[in-house]
């Protein structure tokens, strides 16, 4: 499927471009923005929007308002974050729609940008209504998306605003798609996917679709324990892990469907339990018929497995990741993730594998690893990536199909 890019827009020498960025950056409590990756992630759109003499109002929401207005929420915190890094005058106008947005615009220099207060200051945003996306593109010639980690939602600034002018992706969002595209749609094969999570209940569509597109699904955390005892792995139960009894027919399904789409499914070999759920806490390796039966919990995955995974990496042209192997975010239990996603890196430099990855819970797993430069491409999304993964058409996506 072909999209619109900037390039499908033609001349916008003076043109009006509202751009659809996500700015939903975290803050701490003094309003200061703790993390810039998505800001830093749209400023080249913009750049390139301007360097096309195009006049560029800039348009996102930010955290749960739920259509009030509160200082906690603004956007005109994240003005002088923008501002920074785009090395250009940033104007905030706190209102998205009316007359006096219609006004900043007219009163907009050459070299500057218009931010425009959170979307979600009103409910017709996430209701997708028609006439607020009216009003909202009411003082554009022409409409950019830019905010994949959005276009899972067919809120009013995602789909309808987007089909009330010529409308075009980022450089951001044509970034992603291409690269979710060349990681799961059109791979070069062999093709992995490394997914965790403490639940299968919470990742079945996404379960369901891997097993029919890639060749090897290596499935970690918590949700390795049902299958572990699925596998017939009796040593694994509710005492020790995260299994969900429940779960254990759906998960016998899913490897029937692998098997007869030729998918390897990649279990645990070894398993390191913990008596503690805290960082250092006496642990100890084992095979998966020594697991105790309580009193110990699983927490990562042993040599032997990050040996057996390391191993099919070699084989493989591209590796799709959401989800750590283990308690990343305690000292030790990290070491499975780690060792992973630094084989994974050297092969990307190497030129012999192309890595994609998204996630909250991914994304810092890889910066603790300290591979997040190394990967091939990170995405700045969450819910959109995994749907994207899940085979789910995004609505903020087929909007801009040519």
């Amino acid at each position: 499927m072909e999209y619109k890019t900037i390039k499908d827009l033609g001349d916008l020498n003076g043109k009006v471009v509202m751009l659809r960025a996500d700015l939903n950056v975290p803050m701490d409590e003094n309003f200061h923005v703790t993390n810039t990756a998505r800001i830093d992630r749209t400023v080249p759109t913009i750049k390139t929007l301007m360097d096309k003499g195009a006049k560029v109002v800039v348009i996102s929401h930010f955290g749960r308002p739920e259509g009030k207005g509160d200082m906690k929420n603004s956007l005109s915190h994240v003005a002088p974050e923008l501002e920074k890094a785009l090395g250009h005058k940033v104007v905030f106008v706190d209102d998205c729609i009316g007359p006096k947005v219609e006004e900043a615009i007219k009163a907009m220099n050459a070299n500057e940008v218009l931010l425009l207060e959170n979307l979600r200051f009103y409910n017709e945003e996430k209701k997708g209504d028609e006439k607020f996306a009216e009003e909202l593109v009411k003082p554009a010639d022409l409409y950019v998306s830019d905010a994949f980690s959005t276009a899972h939602r067919a809120h009013a600034s995602m789909v309808a605003a987007a089909k009330l002018r010529p409308a075009a992706m980022g450089l951001l969002m044509e970034e992603e798609v291409n690269a979710l595209t060349n990681g799961l749609n059109d791979p070069k094969r062999p093709l992995m996917a490394v997914v965790g999570g403490s639940k299968v209940s919470t990742k079945l569509d996404l379960l369901n679709n891997l097993v029919k597109k890639v060749d090897m699904l290596v499935i970690s955390g918590g949700m390795a324990h049902t299958f572990m005892k699925a596998s017939g792995i009796n040593t694994v139960n509710e005492a020790n892990s995260l299994v969900q009894m429940d779960m254990i027919d759906t998960a016998k399904e899913i490897m029937k469907t692998a098997k007869e789409n030729n998918c390897e499914i990649i279990l645990p070999k070894d398993v390191v339990v913990s008596k503690e759920f805290k960082a250092n806490a006496e642990h100890q390796t084992v095979d998966l018929e020594h697991i105790p039966a309580e009193g110990w919990s699983l927490m990562d995955v042993g040599a032997k497995t990050i040996e057996a995974i390391n191993k099919k990496l070699e084989e493989c042209k591209t590796l799709v990741w959401n989800g750590p192997l283990g308690v990343f975010e305690l000292v030790p239990f990290d070491n499975a993730t780690n060792k992973v996603a630094q084989r994974a890196a050297v092969l990307t430099g190497e030129g012999r594998l192309m890595t994609v990855a998204g996630g909250g819970d991914t994304v810092s797993a890889l910066e603790n690893a300290g591979v997040a430069n190394k990967f091939s491409y990170i995405s700045t999304a969450g819910g959109a990536f995994l749907e994207w993964m899940e085979g789910k058409e995004l609505p903020g996506v087929v909007v801009l199909k040519k």
